[in-house]
């Protein structure tokens, strides 16, 4: 059990500054803040003017195509880092599977901006 412990310490003293230190800054805060807002100062804040707009207005769902698409890719693109810095010693197999994982991924761009996604007007 001491082993275990041991092994343990670091990631658990690590833990214990992380949270004390934590507590130690939401603290300070508390109690240094100053807590005597304005009305300015509390106010909503959009670009140096009043909001003019309810905040809960929708969105239109190009933005969220956009993100959704931007986030595939990406997260598309991420498997090419590992597989191009281990390219020297792949396998035939390896280099192959890479290519439809890239054919698939090129015709999912031209399917999408053929369909329009990528247009924004």
């Amino acid at each position: 059990m001491s082993e275990l412990l041991s092994n343990y310490a670091p990631i658990l003293i690590f833990l214990g500054l992380a949270i004390g230190l934590s507590v130690l800054l939401i603290l300070a805060a508390v109690v240094l803040a100053v807590s005597n807002p304005d009305p300015e100062k509390v106010s909503a804040y959009e670009c140096g003017f009043n909001a003019f707009d309810d905040a809960r207005m929708k969105f239109d769902v190009r933005f969220y195509l956009v993100a959704i698409l931007f986030i595939i890719f990406d997260l598309e693109i991420a498997f090419l880092f590992p597989w191009a810095t281990a390219f020297p010693g792949l396998s035939d197999l390896a280099f192959w599977s890479m290519m439809i994982f890239l054919g698939v991924l090129t015709i999912g761009f031209a399917y999408e901006w053929k369909k329009g996604a990528l247009d924004w007007e």
